[in-house]
């Protein structure tokens, strides 16, 4: 028996209609030095149509790739919209990348077009004569530099172009975005985000049981653009019709203070380190209101109990922990508590990495494959499978990361019976000491707690009792002093004793990936070459 449902293809193109027409007056701010700018969705949308007419002007069709090298701004959404809708392939190119990746990154997804914000022309032009697949490079903003050779002009081009152009029908199976993955271990690797699973990962965003985007929101997007789609979040905005602050390159804790008090939003999305740089800034600033905000979604990397602590305590706000990876586009699982947990044992609830959330499944495996119990208690690899998660790399074959349909996460925790997840590593991370795992995630977050530790990296390093022992590496709250004998003990109260580092260093600063996560990579390399101050206890 066949149904008689209506059917047509799940395509970004319907999900910009559905937001021009429905949430036409809805703004889209942008933060500059001079102040805020904003426009329309219904302006956003039709300038976009004429951007499409010019990109096909130039020479792109179906299938080619356009590259984007900028901020969060109004102009880079425009570019989001454009160009999956016009049957080309958005590619957010990390401009925190070395060079040498990026220009990895870029001949290896065969980019034709580039479309740089001018502040940005300066890093392009490190690898410009490392890309010989691109034909234009459009610059957003006036740009004399000549740092670029040839440019075009991004204001100008879309005004040569009149609006209405006719989004083509797709397939929607169709590659529309592709994002690299951080590199951490050997090259970038590229995942492609079909119409599909971007139309279907939108949805999944503005259900309750997950992050509950909704027309009553505006959300200011401090994920980076360039980050996994920022989150999923610039065209759930469409979908949902929620309002977005884009701040650009004002990323330190000041300036996001002054935009939640000033541009009032309800929602913000941004990495744990960022959050952190936030509370230091708004305990030392004398006008601070964040009566706007509803809630903030933090994910990238594990969200320290102490932070969610200080969001409710000093604000009223509730901090949700996201889980999910560049491979799951990424939203995976939220750390919300069941309905009817008790108010002590939220935090607890909280501070886990999630719940794996509708229209994905998630299971737990041992080295040899094995399925493992859901218990809260045995620990294995995550693995996970959806339709918005990836089933390969763009154009590099890694049967390693995919076990009989599943995607191999690479992170290492427990799975309980009401299906939250707590990651107590990544397996590249995990400490090994005398044949038992050490969670560096937990003993990061437990040293963060201490009120004169900014931020605290645990990383393995060589023992040759015990194999491997963690060495923790800390930056302290600026004008604080404090000995490793009251770090130990601190510790020492809240995790098992055997977990308490030997050995220590002190920091000015953790270094960061491109992402903001904190770079172990090159902490052990540090380690490795004798850079680091290291004080060692009995």
């Amino acid at each position: 028996m066949q149904s008689t449902m209506q059917d047509a293809p799940l395509l970004i193109r319907d999900i910009i209609r559905h937001g021009e027409w429905l949430y036409a007056d809805k703004k889209i701010f942008t933060v500059t030095g001079d102040g805020v700018t904003e426009a329309t969705f219904f302006e956003v949308s039709k300038r976009a149509e004429r951007l499409a007419a010019a990109l096909k002007a130039l020479g792109i069709g179906e299938g080619d790739r356009v590259a984007t090298f900028m901020w969060n701004n109004q102009a880079h959404m425009e570019a989001y919209l454009a160009i999956p809708c016009m049957g080309a392939v958005l590619h957010t190119l990390n401009i925190r990348l070395f060079p040498e990746q990026l220009a990895y990154i870029i001949q290896h997804a065969q980019d034709q077009i580039i479309i740089v914000d001018n502040s940005l022309v300066p890093l392009l032009a490190k690898v410009r004569d490392q890309m010989p697949s691109v034909r234009h490079i459009i610059v957003n903003g006036p740009d004399s530099s000549g740092l670029l050779g040839d440019t075009l002009d991004f204001d100008a081009l879309i005004d040569e172009q009149q609006p209405g152009y006719d989004w083509p029908d797709l397939d929607e199976r169709s590659a529309a975005i592709m994002c690299y993955t951080s590199g951490t271990t050997g090259n970038p690797k590229g995942v492609v985000y079909s119409h599909r699973s971007t139309w279907l990962h939108s949805m999944a965003s503005t259900s309750a049981n997950s992050i509950g985007l909704c027309e009553k929101d505006r959300c200011l997007l401090i994920v980076p653009m360039f980050h996994v789609n920022a989150w999923g979040c610039a065209y759930t905005s469409f979908l949902a019709g929620i309002e977005l602050i884009m701040p650009q390159m004002f990323l330190q804790g000041e300036p996001i203070v002054k935009m939640i008090t000033e541009l009032h939003p309800t929602v913000s999305l941004g990495v744990p380190t960022i959050w952190n740089d936030v509370l230091r800034a708004a305990e030392q600033s004398e006008h601070v209101d964040f009566s706007s905000l509803r809630g903030i979604l933090a994910g990238g990397s594990q969200v320290p109990r102490f932070m969610i602590e200080a969001f409710r305590d000093r604000y009223g706000i509730d901090l949700i922990q996201g889980w999910g990876m560049t491979e799951t586009s990424p939203l995976a699982a939220v750390s919300i508590p069941p309905a009817g947990t008790p108010p002590e044992l939220e935090l607890d609830y909280r501070a886990k990495a999630g719940r794996v959330v509708a229209g994905v499944q998630l299971r737990l495996t041992d080295e040899s494959g094995t399925v493992l119990e859901r218990d809260g208690k045995t620990v294995g690899e995550f693995e996970i499978r959806g339709p918005w998660i990836t089933g390969s790399y763009f154009g590099v074959d890694d049967p390693d990361k995919f076990h009989d349909g599943w995607l191999r996460t690479g992170d290492i925790g427990t799975l309980d019976s009401e299906g939250f997840m707590v990651i107590s590593d990544r397996t590249k991370d995990v400490i090994k000491s005398g044949g038992e795992w050490i969670s560096s995630v937990e003993l990061e977050s437990t040293m963060m707690g201490h009120p004169k530790v900014f931020e605290a990296a645990v990383v393995a390093v060589p023992d040759p009792k015990w194999q491997e022992r963690p060495l923790c590496c800390v930056v302290l709250e600026p004008g604080t002093h404090v000995g490793v004998d009251e770090l130990r003990s601190y510790l020492a109260e809240r995790v098992a004793k055997w977990w308490v580092p030997e050995q220590w260093t002190f920091l000015d600063s953790i270094p960061k990936t491109s992402v903001g996560k904190f770079d172990k990579k090159l902490l052990r390399s540090r380690f490795h070459d004798g850079d680091l101050t290291v004080i060692v206890t009995e």
